[in-house]
């Protein structure tokens, strides 16, 4: 199988090096490794150079942190043309709906449009160099990005980990755009009701990890080995034996990663 959304970089060494290795017995072949800012991208890129037929990076700016300053996302830009060739995508960004959330909780402004701004701005790039993107754009934010998906005529869109109104479950379907289930369709029910309304041929798994999760994975270290988990409960929702939703949440992955023999695909 293939992992379609894991935050590589974030785990500690010494993890890595007990968890990576045992991957292939585990079932798992690729790892589509999303990125934070310029220093994660950094360090994502470095892991990829230690196994490069295991993990494809992506490289972007994830909305649930502080804006960029302009020096910093100039070296941004220029550091994902520069390895546009060798990455499955730009990713991760989107809107910061849980730091807004927060803020307007707290009583404090919160000012949208920059990140807006800089939304526009990687789909952009994500449109010129011909990529796909990865999306962290859950509830009424999933409506604002579909605006800025189709203003760019972009169709090869990733929402991960998705959670939204049914406008945009609409729209994203009629798009095309593909979704990715976590560990929490095991055990959340609302998880598992967007899981049994969207097309199958628009679906990956992820674990989004290092992100803890609850129920049977409660105090674990979150591994991509737990996407085989993913998609057996996945697969009781649709009627598949485990082995054949793994095939096809894997050929989804690849197709929309655009991936080959060798380098985590099943196609």
């Amino acid at each position: 199988m293939i992992d379609a959304h894991i935050h590589l970089e974030q785990y500690d060494a010494d993890a890595l090096e007990h968890m990576l290795p045992a991957l292939a017995t585990e079932g798992v072949h690729g790892l589509i490794a999303v990125s934070m800012n310029l220093a994660s991208c950094i360090r994502t890129k470095e892991l990829v150079r230690k196994a490069p037929g295991l993990i494809k990076p992506a490289y972007g700016y994830h909305p649930e942190q502080p804006l960029p300053a302009e020096a910093e996302l100039a070296m941004l830009l220029s550091f994902i043309e520069e390895h546009s060739a060798d990455m499955a995508a730009i990713g991760e960004i989107g809107l910061p709906y849980y730091s807004r959330a927060e803020a307007l909780e707290r009583g404090g402004p919160f000012v949208m449009e920059p990140y807006i701004r800089l939304l526009d701005t990687m789909l952009g790039l994500a449109a010129r160099l011909g990529k796909p993107v990865v999306l962290h754009a859950v509830y009424e934010d999933a409506l604002t990005a579909c605006e800025l998906l189709d203003k760019h005529g972009i169709r090869n869109a990733h929402f991960h980990w998705f959670k939204g109104p049914e406008e945009a479950v609409l729209r994203m379907i009629e798009r095309g755009y593909y979704i990715s289930f976590t560990p929490d369709i095991v055990y959340e029910p609302e998880i598992q009701a967007l899981a049994r309304r969207y097309p199958p041929e628009l679906v990956m798994a992820e674990t989004d990890g290092p992100w803890p999760f609850e129920g049977p994975f409660a105090g674990r270290l979150t591994n991509p080995a737990m996407i085989r988990d993913v998609a057996a409960a996945w697969g009781a929702l649709h009627g598949y034996p485990p082995a054949q939703a793994e095939a096809l949440l894997s050929a989804n992955t690849a197709r929309f990663y655009r991936l080959h023999k060798g380098a985590g695909s099943t196609e």
